[in-house]
């Protein structure tokens, strides 16, 4: 059984495949044989869009490398409309994977946020710093995972 398995065009129990199959209501900004672009219901600003897959797979190692032209492509465009409507300055673009991680909805996407000065929005990091070694030891533990894959 590969990866992939678990990926499917529908999840009768996907608040976004229902979207897509238009069982529920959504603001469309943008769509194509393989990408749905929406409005956040309860965006971080307005003009808070998500771009969803129109396969469901529960996050982003779930899918499929032929899906990553058209999401990403499909993310510039609503970005580009974004920040020129509003006059941004700035925007984020980001995806939750896991729950730890904040993803609350078990469909892949990619948000694409508004972003203003003083906003108030914080990603608050403590950066850490690599010991002696760390750095390539992370590095050859990592390249080796690249390799097996």
């Amino acid at each position: 059984m590969d990866r992939f398995t678990k990926c499917r065009m529908v999840a009768t129990d996907c608040t976004f495949c229902r979207i897509i199959s238009r069982k529920l209501p959504a603001e469309i900004l943008f769509e194509d044989k393989h990408v749905l672009c929406i409005l956040d219901i309860n965006p971080i600003h307005y003009g808070h869009a998500l771009v969803i897959p129109k396969l469901h797979c529960k996050d982003f190692l779930e899918l499929p490398q032929e899906y990553l032209p058209g999401i990403f492509h499909s993310a510039q465009v609503v970005a580009r409309a974004v920040v020129s409507c509003l006059n941004l300055e700035g925007f984020n673009i980001f995806s939750n994977n896991g729950r730890i991680a904040g993803q609350s909805v078990f469909h892949f996407h990619l948000h694409v946020t508004p972003r203003y000065e003083d906003d108030n929005i914080k990603f608050v990091l403590k950066l850490k710093s690599y010991e002696n070694g760390e750095m390539e030891k992370y590095a050859k533990l990592i390249r080796q995972h690249i390799k097996m894959s």
